[in-house]
């Protein structure tokens, strides 16, 4: 093996290890957690630095676990750096320009930030509580390896300008509203409602619904005006949560979509459909798990409905046949269904079983609109009962010619 590829193969490990984690390399799992462990640390470290008695008796061995905790966030960015090229959508771009993209990225700007001050500090003299405050960019580094806050950032990137339109809302309104409350209460309280700029104190406290108290009207009109800006605020405020609260829901659905669609698309009965046909199949079924040794099905259970297993494993057990074994991919309970009738066999989860129902409204919906469908059912329905009939017959079969090869005696 040459030097060159010798060297692409390590990066390839490194960007596995680093970038896509999970189950791409064993170390990945490993790795997050050592660097999530030494993340949280930190900033541990940090709210103990400014225990007076604590960070005096400790300050050497705080100052090291500072500087070891650099060393290695200093090597994770240099080895994500490294790695970048490897990322299949800077593949076609020079290794230069894939890494200064991937540098200009908000989470590796973040990864920057949380070293960079360290180093300044050294060449430049700067105040250590400014430094002690930069250092929780450290703790940023989580959002790299929490699902959740990966989504929270993307629902602000796509709503920002829903949230810039609620922002302006909240500004002129605490603009009018300091404005009301300067010319009702300037006279009554100059010291704290001589101007506009003084009077958005209060206008801020009270629209956040805050309220600290410090500064009340005292006037009639005063009051009554306060009373309608703090029923107002409620309403203000309603406004970017909602935002947030719909974006949030609409991207986990998304996620959620995707997940499904990616899952249906492997079923083979659905093989034959295109993109946005299975993507109306991810909208008809929903999904049911089960634990080892729960019954999917029972005999003599109403046919309502027929199953896809999407994972795990299943036995299926009928009275007078011998037991198969279901795996992804497998379907039963469409003729019960097709037929209107009760199921005659026994389905249970061998392993935990993740299933798509398709119920007797949903699969007509699927039917009407491709009826090719209905013709695979069958016809894969049909097979399996050649099949079992197949393998019932055989052990009578076998006994005949045994008995037919035996010698007369």
């Amino acid at each position: 093996m040459s030097d060159g590829s010798l060297w692409r193969r390590w990066r390839r490990k490194t960007y596995d290890i680093l970038e896509v984690g999970g189950t791409a390399h064993p170390a990945a799992r490993f790795v997050d957690a050592f660097l999530i462990t030494l993340i949280v640390a930190n900033a541990v470290s940090f709210a103990l630095e400014t225990v007076e008695p604590f960070a005096t008796e400790h300050a050497r061995a705080l100052w090291h676990f500072n500087a070891i905790s650099v060393v290695v966030f200093t090597i994770e960015y240099i080895l994500r750096l490294w790695s970048a090229v490897e990322i299949p959508l800077f593949r076609n771009e020079r290794p230069w320009r894939a890494r200064a993209k991937f540098a200009a990225r908000p989470i590796m700007v973040i990864d920057f930030l949380a070293v960079a001050p360290w180093y300044l500090g050294a060449f430049i003299p700067l105040d250590l509580r400014i430094l002690r405050v930069i250092r929780l960019f450290r703790l940023l580094k989580l959002a790299r390896y929490s699902p959740a806050l990966q989504t929270m950032q993307r629902v602000f990137v796509q709503e920002w300008r829903a949230l810039f339109g609620a922002l302006l809302v909240l500004v002129v309104m605490l603009l009018f509203c300091a404005s009301m409350m300067y010319f009702l209460e300037r006279d009554a309280q100059p010291d704290k409602f001589g101007s506009i700029p003084a009077a958005l104190w209060w206008g801020l406290a009270t629209i956040t619904t805050i309220g600290y108290g410090d500064v009340v009207p005292i006037t009639p009109l005063g009051k009554i005006f306060g009373s309608f800006v703090m029923v107002l605020g409620l309403a203000a405020f309603a406004m970017p949560v909602a935002i947030l609260a719909a974006g949030f829901g609409q991207e986990v659905n998304r996620h959620a979509f995707v997940a499904t669609w990616g899952k249906v698309a492997r079923v083979p009965l659905f093989a034959t459909l295109d993109a946005a046909e299975i993507a109306e199949v991810t909208k008809l079924v929903f999904t049911q798990v089960f634990a080892p040794g729960s019954p999917i099905v029972s005999a003599g259970d109403p046919g309502g409905a027929m199953f896809i297993l999407e994972s795990g494993e299943a036995q299926l057990s009928q009275r007078g046949r011998r037991k198969r074994l279901l795996k992804e991919g497998d379907f039963f309970g469409e003729m019960a269904l097709l037929e209107h009738r009760r199921h005659q066999h026994t389905v249970t989860a061998k392993t935990p079983c993740r299933v798509y129902v398709l119920d007797s409204v949903a699969l007509a919906q699927l039917v009407h609109r491709h009826p090719e469908l209905l013709t695979t059912i069958r016809t894969e329905a049909e097979r399996r009962e050649r099949q079992q009939r197949q393998a019932a017959a055989a052990p009578g079969k076998a006994r005949t010619a045994k008995r037919k090869a035996a010698p007369r005696r």
